[in-house]
């Protein structure tokens, strides 16, 4: 178990939002980077080291897409970066494009899901996973929304249509955000798990950590894929502070 924590988060988890739960963001806050960096970099590189085949996965018609991404993170966090990009921990990492989601993983703390329209839905077709909240790449990757929220309980039809329809209106440059609350007994970033075998749902009276999701959607203008961002925050569970959610 590596015990990698946060001291704060930067919203409320006490104040939930109905799914989908939707606030408009930023460009400027589209990415966070926290007191965790260093470590959770660590982390994001030892996993794609050690289980690259379970924490990445890229089809082939989904490989601009990637590249858009990288590009766009590249502007965001690393506007002066060339052939390399000095991150704040002191590593310097080579941009290759060739493998695109091999060195989105090794600059920014959020993982990256892309969701790309086939048919009436959007499908996942590229994704860097390497902090997985008791899921599997390899049981979504290609499959369409209403799959991947299996067995998400109150993921029903009606829900999956406005998710949809949201997914169909998001516009590049105008991001959107959300967030989870998830209470742990095992504060480990990496938990892949089954949709055949849930993990036991802890509420905060018998969980020693929070682990919160902060998810944004984002449109790449030239590929037209969709970008679901992941940053992960886990924190103890008596360390919760109470913030303002920011917009």
């Amino acid at each position: 178990m590596t015990r990698i924590l946060q001291n704060k988060i930067p919203y409320d988890v006490e104040n939930p939002r109905a799914l989908p739960g939707i606030q408009p963001a930023t460009m400027e806050n589209w990415l966070h980077q926290d007191e965790a960096f260093a470590d959770q970099m660590r982390r994001r590189e030892e996993i794609l080291s050690e289980r690259r085949d379970d924490v990445l996965a890229l089809d082939p018609g989904a490989k601009p897409a990637a590249v858009e991404l990288l590009d766009l993170v590249l502007m965001q966090t690393y506007p002066t970066a060339g052939a390399e990009a000095a991150r704040p921990d002191g590593i310097s990492v080579a941009i290759d494009r060739d493998r695109p989601l091999d060195t989105l993983c090794r600059l920014v703390q959020e993982d990256f899901c892309i969701l790309q329209k086939r048919g009436n839905e959007h499908v996942l077709t590229g994704a860097i996973l390497c902090f997985p909240a008791s899921w599997r790449l390899s049981e979504k990757f290609m499959r369409p929304l209403i799959d991947i929220h299996v067995p998400v309980e109150s993921y029903d039809a009606n829900v999956a249509k406005r998710v949809q329809r949201l997914f169909d209106g998001i516009q590049p440059g105008r991001p959107l955000w959300r967030f989870n609350a998830l209470w742990y007994e095992d504060p480990e970033l990496f938990q892949p798990r089954s949709a055949s075998e849930p993990r036991e749902i802890r509420d905060r009276r018998q969980a020693s950590y929070l682990r919160s999701e902060r998810q944004t959607l984002l449109r790449l203008p030239k590929t037209n894929a969709v970008v679901f961002s992941i940053h992960t925050y886990v924190l103890a569970a008596n360390a919760i502070p109470k913030t303002e959610n920011p917009a």
